[in-house]
């Protein structure tokens, strides 16, 4: 096994190595670099570097871009965060919490939370993480980040071929929707009943008129201005529960980032309310395995670490929410002595039924760097376009992140007034000894924990380069022994798994099995991958 952090990242040695038949490559440069899952996207924050910006520069204008050119997976509502390098790594949280007026009993009652509809909707936090960001470390005017976005609303773009997929999926869930507080969604994303098609130019130009005036503003009408008002209007209207005291008291938050060491490099996440915890407890069991003596694509290598993350998964389902409701703490989840406790858990079988030791307590990515900044940010609707409200002439479509808290009694991510839920987006950074090694994030709901650890084995234990990291096959653990695979996956595997008591399933579904993008930076080089599973791309200067 591999001991020397630096051998380890050599990724120069590694460029010119693509043995799953990659689709693209690596882009390298020495000013700075974005990579998207959209390439106008990419294309917006590359043009805030040419303009002199910075990486939050490009990054914020990335953001901005994307709620217009992949509405199927984020929006003007959705809730953000972001981990920024700049010297030391700093955290913003920019999820928001349930309205102050839910009515909490009717969904303690219920078995579960709606999916759709007011019941789902928190204040939107992406806005106030674009302020934020751009606040403490931009260069350029904060409205000169919304005009690519703004062209694209106001002329038009050709909707790319994922996007156009994922909308065609939606298509069968909204277009069927009935009640008052659909109609203003179903006339903007499907005016004619349907979803438009790969290439089909389709503009919004409410939501053009929206960004505008969150530009002017500094935000401020979203949260406190004309904005807030036609979103608590249309809450008032139609049986929504937000109003103008819940937008008016939403904060971001800088909070501390989490991190284990896991063979000499330091893998950062954000903290609860996020799930990015499940990967390093996961990679502190993984931890106690020599996993390199294993080739990348075999059983012993898949079966040690579903079986590390579904572990992990048991500890964050039963614990995580709120920080101010949480009975266990970070640390406790995080403790080495406790990881060895449970790696001793696993054998060469599939776990079926696993209980926490403790006790009881669509979604767009990017990054950006420079030779000074580096940014992991992540943006969401959560469940595609999320709630499935929009507000009338502006283009807002709201998140449904309320749709992850619990009803069981108790739980530390039980539904109440003035909380935030449990959340599934993370972006994720490496470092070693002080040092940037650079971002990455891979979203996709309960994909992403999963997503990541890939990710830091593939780079870490495996040594591969950006962009080989990200095309390599997945697994995704879905629940008890359920494991999706990827069809590229051999068949023998596949056989070994399911003789391991995996229940097995191959899909050639690329959308199970999340997009990543990732900006790694070696002797002052920046060396960016972008998600083939994805439209996006990398550019770097």
């Amino acid at each position: 096994m591999k001991t020397n952090s630096e051998e380890r990242f050599s990724i120069a040695e590694q460029i010119d190595r693509y043995p799953y038949a990659a689709k693209r490559y690596v882009v390298m440069g020495t000013q700075g670099a974005v990579a998207t899952s959209q390439p106008l996207a990419t294309l917006a924050g590359i043009q805030m570097l040419l303009a002199g910006g910075n990486a939050i520069d490009a990054a914020v204008a990335t953001a901005i871009a994307l709620t217009v050119v992949e509405p199927t997976s984020n929006g003007i509502g959705s809730d953000a965060f972001a981990l920024v390098w700049d010297g030391k790594l700093h955290s913003l949280n920019a999820s928001g919490r349930s309205p102050q007026n839910l009515p909490i009993q009717s969904f303690l009652d219920a078995p579960k939370m709606p999916n759709l509809g007011w019941g789902t909707v928190t204040v939107p936090g992406a806005v106030s993480a674009w302020i934020a960001l751009s606040k403490r470390w931009g260069k350029l005017p904060f409205e000169q980040l919304f005009e690519p976005a703004i062209r694209y609303a106001e002329q038009g773009f050709p909707v790319s071929p994922e996007t156009a997929r994922a909308w065609k999926r939606a298509e069968q869930i909204f277009t069927k929707l009935s009640g008052a507080e659909f109609q203003p969604f179903q006339s903007v994303f499907f005016p004619t009943g349907r979803a438009p098609r790969a290439g089909e130019v389709w503009n919004s130009p409410n939501h053009a008129k929206t960004l505008r005036s969150i530009a002017q503003s500094q935000g401020e009408s979203f949260y406190r201005g004309e904005l807030a008002d036609a979103i608590a209007q249309f809450a008032e209207q139609t049986g929504g529960f937000l109003d103008r005291t819940d937008l008016a008291n939403h904060q971001c938050d800088w909070v501390d980032p989490i991190s284990t060491n896991y063979r000499g490099v330091t893998v950062w996440e954000t903290p609860p309310n996020t799930h990015g915890i499940a990967t390093l407890i996961a990679l502190n069991i993984l931890e106690g395995f020599e996993l390199s003596k294993y080739p990348r694509d075999s059983v012993e290598s898949f079966h040690l670490q579903i079986e590390a993350m579904k572990l992990a998964f048991v500890e964050v389902d039963r614990h995580v929410g709120d920080p101010r409701s949480m009975r266990v703490s970070h640390t406790d989840l995080l403790d080495k002595a406790y990881a060895a406790k449970r790696r001793q858990l696993i054998t060469n079988t599939a776990l079926s039924t696993i209980t926490s030791g403790l006790p009881k307590g669509g979604t767009v990515y990017l990054a950006a760097a420079d030779q000074d900044l580096m940014v992991s940010f992540i943006q969401s609707n959560y469940a595609g376009f999320g709630s499935g409200i929009l507000i009338p002439g502006t283009g807002i479509a709201l998140q449904n992140r309320a749709s992850n808290f619990s009803t069981e009694a108790g739980h530390p991510n039980q539904v109440a007034p003035g909380k935030r839920p449990y959340h599934t987006i993370i972006p994720g950074f490496l470092s070693i000894e002080d040092q940037p090694i650079g971002a990455f994030g891979v979203m996709g709901g309960f994909m992403q924990p999963q997503g990541h650890l890939q990710m830091v084995v593939n780079l870490v234990d495996y040594g591969m380069n950006p962009q080989t990291a990200l095309d390599a096959p997945r697994w995704r653990w879905v629940a008890n022994n359920q494991v999706l695979l990827e069809r590229s996956i051999s068949s023998d595997i596949a056989i070994a798994l399911s003789d391991r008591h995996h229940a097995i399933q191959m899909t050639a579904e690329p959308s199970a099995f999340g997009r990543g993008q990732v900006i790694l930076k070696d002797n002052n080089v920046l060396i960016a991958g972008s998600e083939s599973r994805a439209d996006g791309c990398a550019i770097a200067l």
